[in-house]
């Protein structure tokens, strides 16, 4: 060999080397053949739906009273509000066994989609638009919960009108 082959050949072993290894952790990516394995849900939808879509809403209302101040603080809120949208894919596997699987498809969709929106409106650190969107991530909430007449009320509660003094009449 001359003394060029030399390293042209370790170049070229050197990529075969890589193209190799590359192929490799591409296949180990890749699901085994076979049947896909059914989605099974573990928790109770009770569960999810309070240790984590509404722990994480609540902690979202609690982040976004006022603008978060750094980059940390919006990558928080961003994860708080994917968990959320999450927790729209976990409803899926936990549809009702009566009539009402269409809907709860619809309602856990939406969730997702509210709370996707969320997540990028944080990632962009645009607060408006992150505030608006907390408060659609509440009534998508409430819509399911008011459609499977669950008694849980989620976002501020409304505002009592002030009892008048009716000594001051």
């Amino acid at each position: 060999m001359t003394r060029n082959t030399v390293p042209r050949a370790a170049v070229l072993l050197a990529l075969a080397l890589g193209v190799t290894y590359s192929a490799d952790a591409q296949d180990r990516a890749r699901p085994a053949p076979g049947p896909a394995p059914k989605l099974v849900p573990v928790a109770e939808t009770k569960l999810v739906m309070e240790g984590v879509a509404q722990a994480n809403y609540l902690g979202l209302e609690r982040n976004l009273k006022q603008q978060p101040a750094d980059r940390e603080a919006w990558t928080f809120v961003r994860g708080q509000a994917l968990l959320v949208a999450e927790s729209g894919n976990l409803l899926m596997i936990r549809p009702p066994r009566n009539d009402g699987q269409t809907v709860w498809m619809q309602r856990a969709t939406d969730l997702r989609e509210v709370a996707a929106t969320l997540a990028k409106h944080a990632g962009n650190r645009d607060y408006d638009r992150a505030k608006a969107a907390l408060a659609d991530v509440a009534t998508a909430c409430n819509r399911c919960h008011q459609t499977f007449r669950v008694p849980v009320q989620i976002g501020p509660a409304p505002e009592k009108p002030e009892k008048k003094d009716r000594d001051a009449e």
